[in-house]
């Protein structure tokens, strides 16, 4: 594995590699990262993987500072994969001129997470638009627990790059369910259970939401038992029909945002 800090040195090292694969982290490697990067290696000649904790997709700068920064540890989680390259970019490597606040993205951006972080989505396209002018490769890989920010970069990628290919991996969960997430770090074991509990109601209730013999009113009041500190938003989406084109097969999922003390947890079940 080769650690690379610098743009032009990476790019030169891959500029001939026509089966390239990238999956964009903000460190913190967990079971989710790892799943979206064994799929690369097995998919790809080489595969690149960031680490870069992208400071504008962030609404408050509390979250940006407390967001979980264990290097060491991601280094020998990726060395033992065995992937091709690391990439470690400055602030000023990804943004020598600021973001671009002109960015256009699907108007999907401003509903679920994105109404309650304004111009969340547009900063995430930024800064994955960035890596793909400089990495330049065959796939990239999401997971689809953040399906709201799968949807819209797909949508970005596949109006603006012909042989760019979105590939979406499946959500990642711990034996108690919770979706895996570099947020989870700052769960107390009490809160972890809580997580649990809440993603064992959902996954109970979705197709009784479905077919409306309950609605969201019943699912919240049971959520509320323990005392969650904020419901952001429970909506049942068909996501065959978040974005077009639209396709005829109905898949509906139940998405959720929610607080539990203060560390925002979102899934779609």
């Amino acid at each position: 594995m080769k650690i690379i800090k610098d743009k032009n040195k990476l790019r030169s090292l891959i500029q001939n590699d026509k089966n390239l694969g990238f999956v964009p982290t903000m460190g913190a490697i967990h079971n989710g990262h790892m799943s979206l990067i064994r799929k690369s290696i097995s998919q790809c000649n080489n595969t690149v993987v960031s680490i870069f904790i992208n400071k504008p997709q962030f609404n408050k700068k509390s979250d940006f500072h407390k967001y979980p920064r264990v290097l060491k540890k991601d280094i020998s989680i990726l060395k033992k994969l065995k992937i091709d390259y690391l990439y470690l970019p400055t602030t000023k490597q990804i943004y020598p001129d600021g973001p671009n606040k002109k960015i256009k993205i699907n108007r999907f951006e401003k509903k679920l997470c994105g109404k309650h972080r304004p111009g969340h989505f547009k900063s995430v396209v930024d800064v994955v638009d960035r890596f793909i002018k400089i990495i330049n490769p065959k796939r990239i890989y999401f997971g689809e627990k953040d399906m709201q920010q799968l949807k819209i970069i797909s949508d970005y990628v596949n109006n603006k790059y012909r042989n760019l290919k979105v590939v979406p991996c499946k959500t990642v969960r711990s034996k108690n369910g919770v979706a895996i997430s570099s947020r989870n770090l700052l769960l107390s074991k009490k809160e972890t259970i809580i997580a649990s509990r809440i993603y064992n109601i959902l996954k109970n209730a979705k197709y009784k939401l479905i077919n409306k013999k309950i609605n969201i009113n019943y699912i919240e009041k049971q959520i509320n038992k323990f005392n969650i500190k904020k419901i952001e938003y429970i909506k049942v989406l068909d996501i065959n029909k978040l974005i077009k084109p639209h396709y005829s097969k109905n898949k509906y999922r139940i998405f959720i945002s929610y607080y539990l003390g203060k560390t925002r947890l979102i899934d779609n079940i």
